[in-house]
């Protein structure tokens, strides 16, 4: 099954996640599919915190990809923040 979650990336303390299409039996930070966008929780300044392309996550949900948890709310976060 293809689940879209997150990746993590960054250094010790200061984490950095790829939203990633990938096949569910594959490790957290091995292979995926696609990268999707990103999300930093530890943006400061004018740095971007979240990004994701919704043409290719509606693609992906389209074809029965499934959301983590954390993804999902992280989209519906970026729903009401661009409304």
């Amino acid at each position: 099954m293809v689940v879209i979650r997150l990746s993590r990336g960054g250094a010790k303390k200061r984490p950095f996640y790829n939203i990633v299409a990938t096949d569910s039996r594959n490790r957290r930070d091995g292979r995926f599919i696609e990268r999707i966008g990103f999300y930093n929780p530890v943006a400061s300044g004018a740095a971007e915190t979240l990004s994701i392309k919704h043409d290719r996550l509606t693609h992906w949900q389209s074809v029965g990809a499934q959301l983590s948890p954390t993804v999902e709310r992280l989209v519906k976060a970026a729903g009401k923040k661009a409304a």
